[in-house]
């Protein structure tokens, strides 16, 4: 538990989804990229593995936080890659599999196999490429191969934004393109300004959800810290009282989960932003609102454990997705609050927060590494609470805990 207010500046690793973005195309790019300031954790781990198997070359130097990667080659015949616990890497690859006339199985975890990817196969069996689900239909493992033709797609936009952004990094290589057509509203709107603007950098264009065929062009890519694991320290200054400042992102940042500042600032949290910097400073005052996270849903969970301080509660509207997730995140959310005896309900589309005086309790994480990093925050104030499993972290931030100990925590 934190007994004086923090005063701390802190850089958080560099983005995944930036850095997993940006390993794919620099994969499909003939010629060598080199990409600075790169997440090293589980998930992008994983994606270093699955472009290697689609035949890139990649050099990875963990210290220096660089990957240099010799990009346009092609999978073996009969590839089998391993998407481990990764969403996104799962959800990147598949299409991208779907350009080769070879056939590659995508798998992954006994998590990611629970995971549905039915909307992603239909859009790419629609696009011209062969999918066949070797065990539940629409679920992992899947032998996919081309080459995708593309064309017009149809896409649910509200189940994840993941599978539209596998799509569109895939559509430069298709024949004739890519035209993604929305059968219903996007969510996550930012995680797919995210991907169009890693493809800008790599040379490709994107009007609208079209992309021209063509490809990429190799270049060097500075990734930035991740917003979203910044968003638990931010929220441990408010929490935990004191300042803290986040270095790397500010008002430049190509990131939506920079926002969750914002929110922040609406609880009565003071904030100063910079091109490059975020500050977020306790003024001893925390009131409950009413928000919609549809576009920065990653940070719902941070969000809820900063709500029990609050002097009102909290609704959190818009997220429904989240359900699917790693795990039910409003379903797992709600549940640890209540253990520790904090009044929590599931909504329709999110859920409500009151605030309260939480009771020592080992929280569960659910193999979740937002549900151990959100839900450690309340320790920052309260005594006696434990992490179930906090090496999930290492999903997206193995050096979390000490971070936390390092703003004085």
């Amino acid at each position: 538990m934190k007994t004086q207010p923090l005063d701390a500046t802190v850089r958080p690793p560099g983005s995944k989804s930036l850095t997993n973005r940006a390993l794919l195309c620099a994969a499909l790019a003939p010629g060598t990229s080199t990409l600075t300031g790169v997440l090293f954790a589980d998930d992008t781990r994983a994606m270093m593995g699955v472009v290697a198997a689609l035949g890139a070359t990649v050099e990875a130097d963990e210290q220096r936080r660089t990957v240099v990667v010799h990009g346009g080659g092609r999978p073996a015949p009969g590839a089998v890659v391993d998407a481990r616990q990764s969403g996104t890497t799962s959800r990147f690859v598949l299409p991208a599999a779907g350009l080769f006339d070879s056939r590659t199985v995508v798998d992954g975890s006994a998590q990611l196999r629970a995971r549905p990817f039915g909307p992603v196969f239909e859009a790419m069996r629609e696009a011209g490429a062969k999918v066949e689900e070797h065990g539940a239909t629409g679920y992992l493992p899947a032998a996919v191969s081309g080459p995708m033709r593309g064309g017009v797609v149809h896409v649910s936009g509200h189940v994840s934004s993941q599978f539209l952004s596998g799509l569109l990094m895939a559509g430069p290589l298709m024949r004739d393109g890519l035209r993604v057509s929305l059968t219903s509203e996007l969510v996550s709107v930012p995680y797919v300004e995210m991907t169009t603007a890693v493809m800008e950098a790599f040379g490709v264009r994107v009007e609208g959800l079209t992309v021209a065929p063509g490809g990429y062009r190799p270049c060097d890519y500075a990734v930035e810290p991740d917003a979203s694991a910044a968003s638990y320290l931010l929220g441990a200054a408010v929490i935990a009282g004191g300042r803290v400042t986040v270095e790397g992102l500010g008002t430049g940042s190509t990131q939506g989960d920079v926002r969750f500042a914002d929110v922040l600032e609406r609880m009565g949290a003071r904030v100063s932003r910079t091109a490059t910097s975020i500050t977020v400073e306790s003024t001893g005052t925390l009131h409950g609102v009413d928000v919609d996270m549809a576009d920065i849903s990653d940070t719902a969970q941070t969000l809820a454990a900063v709500a029990v301080f609050a002097d009102s509660p909290t609704r959190v509207t818009g997220i429904d997705f989240i359900r699917r997730k790693e795990t039910d995140r409003i379903a797992a959310v709600v549940t640890e609050l209540r253990r520790a005896g904090i009044e929590a309900t599931e909504d329709e589309d999110g859920f409500t927060v009151h605030p309260g005086s939480p009771r020592p309790t080992s929280f569960h994480t659910y193999e979740d590494h937002r549900m151990a990093m959100s839900l450690a925050l309340i320790g920052l104030r309260v005594p006696g609470i434990e992490i179930l499993d906090p090496g999930c972290v290492a999903k997206t931030y193995p050096d979390f805990f000490a971070d936390l100990e390092n703003l004085g925590a």
